[in-house]
């Protein structure tokens, strides 16, 4: 008998200040087989932090273990973490927000959750009553938040907070039952 070969992955989300600069980085490991998370990091980073942003009163809702440090440091661990891991692809929801806040990990090949979640084609729980584009894309409504009601957590309520989020963007994935590989690259 064979085993099933499981790449890892990982969900990243990031929480952004009034400057639109990068203050706190979630990132969960997953493995490809079963989307079960292998390994993790939350990261603030203090001088954006200070700034302030829409979503700081979250920053720190969270039992997960924060690491403080400044953005090269976070990013250094980062890439760490990625490469003992063997990751090669990068799972956001509208990845390009995450990755252009993120350059320094261009090197990794970025896909998008909400480039399936969020049309028809690809996402069946999508009820028929709700518009959609020419496209197949839900015209509003398709934010993690919705998508994950839509997806049957009726009472659910999006925590921003860039860890809890990445969790929550995972769960979206392991609902949506594809294979890693047929999230588009960005």
């Amino acid at each position: 008998m064979g085993f099933i070969m499981s790449r890892r992955f990982a969900v990243i989300d990031t929480e952004t200040n009034w400057k639109d600069e990068v203050m706190s980085i979630g990132v969960l490991i997953a493995r490809s087989k079963d989307f079960e998370r292998t390994d993790s990091r939350y990261y603030i980073l203090p001088r954006a932090e200070k700034i302030g942003g829409m979503y700081s009163s979250s920053m720190r809702v969270t039992k997960h273990e924060i690491l403080i440090k400044h953005r090269p440091d976070a990013i250094e661990d980062l890439r760490e973490l990625l490469n003992s891991n063997g990751v090669d692809d990068l799972f956001a929801y509208n990845a390009s927000f995450d990755k252009r806040h993120l350059p320094e990990l261009d090197d990794f090949c970025w896909r998008d959750i909400m480039k399936v979640a969020a049309y028809k084609q690809h996402n069946p729980h999508i009820p028929n009553h709700l518009p959609c584009c020419g496209t197949g894309r839900l015209r509003r409504g398709y934010g993690v938040e919705q998508m994950l009601r839509i997806l049957g957590k009726k009472d659910y309520s999006e925590t921003h907070n860039a860890i809890v989020d990445a969790r929550d963007e995972l769960m979206i994935m392991k609902k949506l039952g594809y294979d890693i590989d047929y999230y588009p690259e960005i």
